[in-house]
Order: C-alpha cells, then sequence, then structure tokens
C-alpha cells in the first residue's frame, strides 16, 4: 500500500491528453500494476489530469471486480438503463431461450457508459417474470461487432471524455456460455451500484490528491483526503453487499463532500484549464444521490 500511496502524492503533473484512447495506452502500464481492483482504480486517479480519465479507469475496475474471471479479459460496459430507468421492472430488453439452447437478446439501451470504448457489452434483459411475479434478469456477454448490435453514440454535457451510447439489440444470437451465471439484479445490478460507487470516489479522491499536491495547496487538506482514500480503499476490499459497508461509504461520501470546497478555493483562483475541466465536470459527484441516499437508509433498517 505504501507504494500505491507514493504514487498518489507524487507531485508530478501527468501528460495532458484530450483522447482517451491515447491515455488509456500511455498509462497501462502504471494502473494495471496492482493486484486489487480497488488499487487500480486508485492508480488511475493518480495518472489523470482529469475527472473524465479517472472515472474511465474506476469505471472498467469496478465491472472487473463485479464479473472477475466469469467473461473473457478487456474493456466491457455495463448496459441497463432504458427508457424507463435501470429499475428491474423497467427493464424490456428480453433474453429469449432457443431450442438449441441457445439465445436471442432484442431490445434497446438508453445509456451505455463506455459502450463505443469497449470489447464486449455485459446487457441486462430480462427473461420474463418468475413465480412470484418479479422480472427475472440475466446479464449477457455480447461482442461489441456481434450481428444485430447497432450503436448511437450519446454525448454529455460533462466528462465528455466518457463515451456514452444508445444501443438497439436486433435479434442478437447469444451461446449459453456468454450469459452469466446467477441472478442478473442480485448478482450484478444491485451490488454494481456499490462497488462502482467504491472505484469511481477512490479514483476522483486520487485525482484531487494529486491537484493538491501538484498546486502546493496546504499539506493538511492533502492529509485530510488521503484518510478518506484510505477508509475509501478499504471498503473497496469489504462485502459491497453489507449493509456495514454502506454506513461507513455514506459517511466518508459527506466527510468527501465537507472538504471539496477546501480544494476548489485556491483551485478557482488559479483558473487554469484542468480547474476549468473540474468545473464543468463536478457534477458528477451528485449522480445517484437519490440512491445513495436510500441504500444508506436499507442500510440503517437492518439495525433497527
Amino acid at each position: 500500500m505504501d507504494a500505491l500511496l507514493r504514487l498518489v502524492l507524487a507531485p508530478e503533473r501527468p501528460a495532458a491528453t484530450d483522447a482517451l484512447a491515447t491515455w488509456w495506452a500511455s498509462t497501462s502500464g502504471r494502473r494495471t500494476a496492482w493486484e486489487a481492483s480497488i488499487d487500480r482504480a486508485i492508480a488511475g486517479g493518480a495518472c489523470a489530469d482529469r475527472i473524465g480519465y479517472a472515472f474511465a479507469a474506476a469505471y472498467g475496475e469496478a465491472l472487473a471486480a463485479l464479473v472477475g474471471d466469469r467473461v473473457p479479459s478487456g474493456i466491457h460496459a455495463l448496459c441497463a438503463t432504458e427508457e424507463g430507468g435501470n429499475h428491474p421492472r423497467a427493464i424490456k430488453t428480453t433474453l429469449t431461450t432457443q431450442p438449441d439452447g441457445s439465445f436471442v437478446l432484442t431490445g434497446k439501451k438508453k445509456w451505455a457508459t463506455g459502450a463505443t470504448h469497449a470489447s464486449s457489452l455485459l446487457v441486462v434483459a430480462t427473461t420474463g417474470d418468475g413465480p412470484d411475479g418479479k422480472p427475472q434478469l440475466r446479464v449477457a456477454r455480447v461482442p461489441t461487432e456481434a450481428s444485430g448490435v447497432r450503436m448511437t453514440p450519446a454525448a454529455a454535457s460533462f466528462v465528455p471524455e466518457v463515451p456514452h451510447a444508445e444501443l438497439e439489440l436486433d435479434h442478437v444470437r447469444i451461446p449459453a456460455v456468454d450469459v452469466l451465471p446467477g441472478d442478473g439484479y442480485d448478482a450484478y445490478l444491485k451490488p454494481f451500484r456499490t462497488i462502482e460507487d467504491l472505484h469511481v470516489h477512490a479514483a476522483l479522491l486520487a485525482y484531487a490528491i494529486g491537484v493538491a499536491r501538484r498546486n502546493r495547496f496546504p499539506h493538511e487538506l492533502v492529509e485530510q483526503l488521503l484518510a478518506l482514500l484510505v477508509s475509501v480503499r478499504a471498503l473497496g476490499l469489504a462485502d459491497p453487499r453489507a449493509a456495514t459497508t454502506h454506513l461507513a461509504l455514506a459517511g466518508v461520501l459527506a466527510s468527501l463532500h465537507e472538504r471539496l470546497p477546501d480544494l476548489e478555493r485556491p483551485w478557482a483562483a488559479l483558473a487554469d484549464d484542468e480547474w476549468r475541466r473540474w468545473e464543468r465536470d463536478r457534477m458528477i459527484f451528485k449522480i445517484a444521490s437519490a440512491a445513495r441516499t436510500a441504500r444508506r437508509d436499507r442500510a440503517w433498517s437492518a439495525f433497527a
């Protein structure tokens, strides 16, 4: 861990590039040298000169933590969100069993993060309702070049370096081996919300520490951010389904939001390109805030 934190605390400014693919290739050695996915996310943040690259590295590592060795290595995109959202009832994309044991995937996904950068898509689909009336979900791995996959790039108003896309899946043939084991919601979609939060905030904290170090902001600020990073890292090694993990994460994120003004005040005075990117992209911290509140409240109900 000491070597990882020394990477985070290094005062050197990362090389600037406006292309995610170029940054991804040039930082691969430093990002992937660590065993744990949470450490690789932190290294990604330390190598980034903007939120977008830190997020991209963290998102990829969060998916790696989610699926483990159940899919071949590579860059993947989790495709869940549809017109009505990503709640199980909102997922209308269908995965239908064929007589030969294979499957056919049909439907549309509205917002697939990183899809145009990925080698395969992890598509959440319904196989119908179960005996209890609840939708039964599975996750299918789909090569991005598979027949029947149509992808339309979708732009975001912030973090523009991270690609997004809308997907149309028109009778895509899926071998049985490419349907992941386990329930699509309980084993993948639900825990990913926590796993993604942990990896993304670990990377963003590492990035923020780098900003503070290379701009010679007060040591006290760096120490506070470093303490939060160590806490997130520890939670990244814990059970993402545990109520205790959710409660501790809620506390860490609340502390992070309290510290951000201490980072932003001296940074805004510099008014450099990196600050302008941060000012544009900091909305990322507010994404899924309602879901985090609901997660925290559910966690406390386990101790009622």
